[in-house]
C-alpha cells in the first residue's frame, strides 16, 4: 500500500463564503468519484485558496460529511505570484492506496481547468 496525492483545483466567481463551501464541496466529491475513495483511505487534505478567498475556512465543509469528522485537514494560503489564477480552491487529498501513481484522477473544475490541461481526460 502506497501514499499518494490527489490533486484538484476549482474557481469560484466572488468571495463569498457559501460560494467557497459549495465549490469545496463539490471539488471533493468529484475527487471522491473519480478515484473510488472512502474516508478510510484517507491520511490527509491539504487546502490551500487564493489570498482574494477570505470569506471562511474551505475546511469547514469537509468537516460537515458524513465520514470525514476525524480526517486531519489543513488550510492555507497559495503563496502570491503575479499572474496567478485568482479565486481558486486547491485541494491535496492524500490517500492510502494500493493504485499506482498513473492510475490516480487528478480533478480540475471551472478556470481551474487551465491549470493543468495535460491532466484532463
Amino acid at each position: 500500500m502506497f501514499v499518494r496525492g490527489v490533486r484538484g483545483a476549482i474557481t469560484v466567481e466572488h468571495n463569498d463564503e457559501k460560494e467557497i463551501l459549495s465549490a469545496t464541496n463539490e471539488l471533493l466529491n468529484q475527487i471522491i468519484l473519480e478515484n473510488g475513495i472512502v474516508p478510510d483511505e484517507i491520511a490527509s487534505v491539504f487546502v490551500t485558496v487564493t489570498q482574494d478567498l477570505t470569506a471562511t475556512f474551505p475546511a469547514r465543509t469537509i468537516r460537515q460529511m458524513e465520514g470525514w469528522e476525524l480526517v486531519p485537514l489543513m488550510c492555507s494560503v497559495e503563496i502570491p505570484v503575479e499572474g496567478a489564477l485568482p479565486k481558486c480552491i486547491r485541494l491535496m487529498v492524500m490517500i492510502n492506496t494500493d493504485k499506482k501513481q498513473d492510475e490516480v484522477k487528478h480533478v480540475y473544475l471551472k478556470n481551474a481547468m487551465r491549470l493543468r490541461p495535460d491532466l484532463l481526460v
